[in-house]
């Protein structure tokens, strides 16, 4: 069985910056990690790799060239391969560009089971894996927190705020992950010399332009545009009204909320 792991790298920072002219992150300069969720989705998958042999784990990374740091780290960790897909082609991509071109290049590997973490810390949209599932024309399962794998099919317990859900798909099969649901482990020494001795392939707009429409990638072709970037302000210290009765204080607030035209 081939699995493989989709991660992103994100900024290692809260000091973001922005390109005010296109409204995308500015990356050079700025420390960067692996996506915590997508940890949580590597160690699920290399965890189902020690149960099973047979099973090999590839990291798969869209990004700048150097988010091959990340793929080495996946490396270390015990991924058995990684693939970078990286072109200037692909820079500003909005998550249904970006899903496009990683189901570009799942299809073409033909994988049995995708593992991605639910979200990115750096954009939290948590669409990146659904669409890529529906680019790929597979069963999706989202806010899994338990993976049991059968011989043809995925058995997922699948977390909501007041319910869970047991449900079986049928491979191949993309799933998203909820952080809680393993601790990544560390990266083992030999495991590093590995990572950095071994060569990540990057995938090219040429290698993938026959899966592509290039009209609908990269920046202009992203149908998802950014109006406008603002600084979250500082709210200022609220009024403390204290010594009111149940009455007194209910009165208070009402008279608040009219003043402010709320009510």
């Amino acid at each position: 069985m081939k699995i493989a792991v989709c991660v992103k790298q994100v900024p290692d920072t809260t000091e973001v910056r922005l390109d005010p002219k296109t409204n995308t992150l500015i990356r050079e300069g700025v420390p960067s990690m692996v996506n915590p969720n997508d940890k949580a989705a590597l160690e699920v998958a290399l965890r189902l790799k020690d149960a099973d042999s047979a099973i090999t784990v590839t990291a798969v990374c869209m990004g700048p060239p150097q988010a091959d740091v990340a793929l080495r780290e996946a490396l270390a960790m015990g991924c058995d391969s990684a693939t970078l897909i990286s072109a200037r082609e692909f820079g500003g991509s909005d998550t249904y560009a970006t899903a496009a071109i990683i189901a570009a290049e799942l299809k073409r590997k033909d994988f049995d089971l995708i593992i991605t973490g639910r979200q990115a810390i750096d954009g939290e949209t948590a669409q990146v894996g659904p669409q890529t599932a529906e680019r790929l024309g597979i069963p999706q399962v989202s806010y899994a927190e338990d993976i049991q794998l059968k011989e043809k099919s995925v058995v997922v317990r699948r977390r909501y705020e007041d319910c869970i859900h047991m449900i079986e798909a049928p491979l191949p099969c993309l799933i998203t992950v909820l952080p809680e649901i393993a601790t990544p482990r560390y990266m083992t020494v030999r495991g590093t010399v590995r990572a950095y001795a071994t060569e990540v392939p990057v995938v090219t707009f040429e290698d993938l332009k026959s899966h592509l429409n290039p009209d609908w990638i990269g920046l202009k072709g992203s149908p998802t545009s950014v109006v406008k970037l603002f600084n979250k302000q500082v709210k200022g210290k609220g009024t403390l009204l204290t010594g009111l009765s149940e009455d007194e204080a209910v009165s208070a607030i009402v008279r608040k909320l009219d003043e402010l035209a709320i009510i």
